[in-house]
């Protein structure tokens, strides 16, 4: 019988570098599950892989079930298909990046679930933002005043700031996941 694997929330603000931790870690660990988010806005130049829906697409999908987790953020709807649970039964690790709205309901429905807080300061984050090019000055300060939203207390939470030696993030990062699986011989 197959142990049952992790599900790893990374939560964060906008410009802390999820997106790009979580790339690296898959390269290191190609057995580690990184399910596309599902985005109802049309993709952008040097966007993170996802798949983009219409809004209406998008509540289909979830009115029919077939999303584990959804969320709204920005003006937009975000959502995780639902093959995570399958994927957790088959002892998976499944390294998701969430937001902190939907981080009780995916401990309610998942466990084991740890939480990883990417982090940088305030003015890395303005930067990087900027660097983006998705959003206006005025749309920035709003990303940047919701950076520090508490999450749900009783969290199994780890830390990780990830503000200059992306190589000294990334090994934190590492350190929060399960062990790989050992061959089958």
């Amino acid at each position: 019988m197959n142990q049952r694997g992790a599900l790893i929330l990374v939560v964060g603000p906008s410009g802390a570098g999820k997106d790009t931790l979580i790339a690296a870690a898959q390269a290191r660990r190609p057995d580690i599950h990184v399910p596309r988010r599902i985005i109802t806005r049309p993709p952008e130049p040097d966007d993170e892989p996802s798949h983009h829906l219409s809004a209406h697409a998008f509540e289909s999908l979830r009115q029919a079930g077939r999303l584990a987790l959804d969320w709204q953020a920005h003006g937009l709807r975000y959502g995780l298909r639902g093959d995570i649970a399958a994927r957790l039964r088959g002892g998976q690790t499944v390294l998701a990046n969430v937001s902190r709205s939907v981080v009780a309901a995916a401990r309610a429905r998942y466990q084991p679930c740890r939480v990883v807080l990417v982090t940088a300061p305030s003015e890395i984050l303005a930067g990087r933002l900027a660097r983006r090019g998705r959003e206006d000055a005025p749309a920035i300060a709003e990303r940047l005043a919701r950076a520090g939203h508490p999450l749900p207390p009783g969290l199994d939470l780890v830390v990780v700031e990830n503000s200059g030696d992306l190589c000294a993030a990334l090994e934190r990062f590492m350190a929060v996941l399960p062990p790989a699986p050992a061959c089958a011989a």
